[in-house]
């Protein structure tokens, strides 16, 4: 038994004790070298997080990684096998040997685990090469990163993408406060800015009534993309990037596509969301029957639940429905904690290809995902361009630009405390921009604005047809 216990933590030692010195010398090497890498990597991710990743999310370094750990698998287990054998278990008596069997049965687990993560890193890998793209990164405006969220809809029975979902995030380079700007997607009568692509295509803009609406972008410039560049990957995403430009006065920097044609996959691979739904939501509608309902209360969404309340229409505004695919995004980020990444990333990655497209380039991630660390430990100001802030099919676009530019200077002015304590900003005209205080659901004044709306309260059935407030939608958490 003490040379079982021995190969568990010091892989040959048994082999040095009572066995082939030279194999016990060869795996100890090998076990202590990958021990003082993974101690010097913890240390260069304490000093210097975005290295780590860099270097974890590096090609070449996943490929050696994951051939690394399938000859170490394969090696603990002989390691294993030897040091029972060492144990003459012939010579013990019969309880004795079942015991030294099941024992020796149970620790092989361990080489089994090796194999898994190997097999994690070669799916890690694919879905790395898959998701991300090679090229420069982008250098912050104006000490923002500025990055397009995408939720799209492609699935059977649906012509081309329709992204329903647009948020624009803009997150400070330096500390990572985060600001969100939601679009309606029927939002029209768009301007594109001089000198764009679409300028040229469009110059009098995105304006020809209900058939002109800022989600329908996409699907027209990919069914016109013979007039756009010969470099231009994805007309699509670039008509949709130049519109929300022009609605926001801000430079893109990245975009993220979220496709829920094959979001469902995603969830059941992250083991369902849990979420308490505030209204009873159809299970279908529209062109098709109503096959159920979710109900109101606390819900453990699986895939397909999770889908549909996210894209269903059947009584509800599209404020409604923007507000609830903010609310299952937010579930997602809320819930997905490195425990169950770690448990099922082979079934997330493998999910996860088709859902996910962006531009962020792969060497761009240890950056990012240090900033987004940041940003996680504070509260994200929202701001939606949806009624009764604006009319999305009546507009000023120089109000819009204010209100951008009003509440990025705010969400930078507010200290540590406020921060901390700051869960949205709601915006009820050109110049009111209202503070909501986390966990009481009272309202707090921002400095030198009026307060005149609470998003934390339920509103009546009258207006919650208009409502965007995720609140009255759902709770996370």
């Amino acid at each position: 038994m003490a040379l079982l216990v021995l190969t568990v933590f010091l892989p040959g030692s048994a082999q040095l004790v009572s066995g082939n010195r030279t194999i016990g010398k060869i795996a100890l090497r090998v076990w202590l070298i990958a021990l003082g890498s993974a101690v010097l990597l913890g240390l260069v991710s304490l000093f210097n997080l975005s290295t780590a990743i860099r270097i974890l999310s590096n090609a070449t370094t996943l490929v050696a990684l994951q051939w690394v750990l399938y000859a170490w698998a394969a090696l603990w287990a002989l390691l294993f096998a030897d040091a029972w054998r060492l144990g003459r278990p012939d010579s013990q008596p019969p309880a004795t040997r079942r015991r030294f069997a099941a024992a020796t049965a149970v620790l092989m687990l361990l080489p089994a685990s090796a194999a898994y993560a190997a097999n994690s890193v070669s799916a890690g890998r694919s879905l790395l090469a898959e998701v991300f793209v090679a090229g420069a990164a982008a250098d912050a405006s104006d000490g923002r990163y500025n990055i397009l969220l995408l939720g799209g809809d492609s699935g059977a029975g649906r012509y081309g993408t329709r992204p329903d979902s647009l948020q624009l995030v803009s997150v400070n380079a330096r500390t990572g406060r985060a600001v969100t700007f939601g679009f309606a997607r029927d939002t029209a009568n768009i301007r594109f800015g001089h000198g764009s692509v679409m300028a040229g295509l469009m110059p009098e803009g995105w304006a020809c009534g209900d058939e002109c609406l800022l989600n329908g972008l996409y699907t027209w410039a990919w069914d016109h993309r013979d007039q756009f560049p010969a470099d231009v990957e994805d007309p699509g995403i670039l008509a949709t990037r130049e519109a929300v430009e022009a609605l926001s006065g801000l430079d893109i920097h990245y975009y993220v596509l979220v496709d829920l044609g094959g979001f469902q996959n995603l969830i059941d691979a992250l083991g369902g969301l849990d979420v308490t739904v505030m209204r009873r939501t159809p299970i279908g509608g529209g062109t098709s029957p109503i096959k159920g309902y979710i109900e109101p209360g606390q819900q453990h969404l699986d895939g397909y639940h999770a889908l549909w309340y996210a894209r269903s229409r059947a009584g509800s505004s599209n404020y409604e429905r923007m507000a609830r695919q903010r609310c299952v995004l937010s579930a997602m980020v809320d819930q997905v904690d490195p425990r169950t990444v770690a448990m099922r990333f082979p079934e997330i990655a493998g999910a996860s290809k088709g859902v996910l497209k962006t531009d962020i380039p792969q060497s761009e991630l240890g950056p990012l995902a240090e900033l987004a660390l940041k940003t996680r430990s504070q509260k994200v100001t929202g701001v939606n361009f949806v009624p009764p802030l604006i009319q999305p099919w009546d507009y000023q676009v120089s109000e819009l630009h204010a209100i951008v530019q009003d509440t990025i200077r705010k969400s930078d002015g507010l200290s540590d405390i406020e921060a901390r304590t700051t869960s949205a900003l709601v915006s009820t005209g050109a110049d009111e921009v209202t503070e909501a205080v986390d966990g009481q659901g009272s309202t707090g004044q921002a400095p030198g604005v009026p307060a005149t709306y609470d998003p934390l309260a339920h509103p009546n059935e009258d207006e919650f047809a208009n409502s965007d407030d995720i609140a009255s939608v759902c709770r996370v958490g």
